[in-house]
């Protein structure tokens, strides 16, 4: 006996109703993000961008590596004071195939590090392909790396110590470039950012320390914020 016509049209017209609740659910959900992030740089003198599809490039390891590049939407781009002077940051919430999967904060180092070092939490799947060396545990995570030397230099009892302070909810914390770079969960408050801050900023000062030659010679400036390309190398 077949099922009745009616039926099927029941059953599609419901899914259709669920669909579209779902996408408006998360259209307001967005919405609602954006609103909370644009209030937020605007109280803190930051710039704001609702969509920045070359600011992911800067960056190819951690999360960029993990989900793809992906592209940035509401994005905060300002400077903060850390202990050892201001530095340019960015939030933005890292969009991959339509999804948003993290929230990345990044603090700008002054000079370049020769190494990249990604800290993964142990519960994340986090393997891949093209994989950087495994160094082993840095505290509650496990680090790698793309020069086991040069990394035993730079991980040091107090940046073990400044990475344990940046929370389970963080998935990866990696160093990259210029750029100490962190992966916090989709929704994160301001609040929560805003302490994210403050512990990336703590680790781009141990592996970034003051140097009070260079800072006079730079008048104390490090980086003014900004959106655009992918600097040259």
């Amino acid at each position: 006996m077949g099922i009745p016509a009616w039926v099927w049209f029941t059953v599609c017209a419901v899914a259709g109703v669920a669909g579209f609740a779902l996408l408006a659910t998360d259209r307001a959900q967005r919405t609602a993000r954006n609103r909370e992030r644009r209030r937020w740089a605007a109280l803190r003198g930051w710039q704001f961008e609702e969509t920045d599809h070359v600011l992911p490039t800067r960056w190819e390891s951690g999360a960029i590596a993990y989900y793809g590049t992906g592209i940035a939407r509401d994005v905060v781009a300002g400077s903060t004071f850390t202990a050892d002077g201001r530095r340019q940051v960015y939030v933005l919430d890292h969009e991959t195939n339509g999804k948003v999967n993290s929230v990345l904060v990044g603090v700008r180092c002054r000079r370049p590090l020769s190494v990249v070092i990604e800290l993964w939490l142990p519960s994340v799947p986090f393997q891949r392909d093209q994989m950087p060396d495994l160094l082993g545990p840095v505290g509650s995570r496990y680090a790698f790396v793309t020069e086991l030397a040069a990394a035993r230099k730079l991980i040091t009892p107090d940046l073990v110590d400044a990475a344990e302070e940046i929370g389970a909810d963080v998935t990866v914390v990696w160093f990259e470039g210029d750029w100490v770079m962190a992966a916090a969960p989709p929704n994160s408050s301001p609040a929560r950012l805003e302490r994210l801050l403050r512990d990336v900023g703590e680790l781009a000062d141990v592996v970034d320390p003051f140097d009070a030659e260079q800072d006079a010679e730079t008048g104390g400036e490090v980086y003014r914020p900004s959106f655009g390309r992918k600097p040259a190398s």
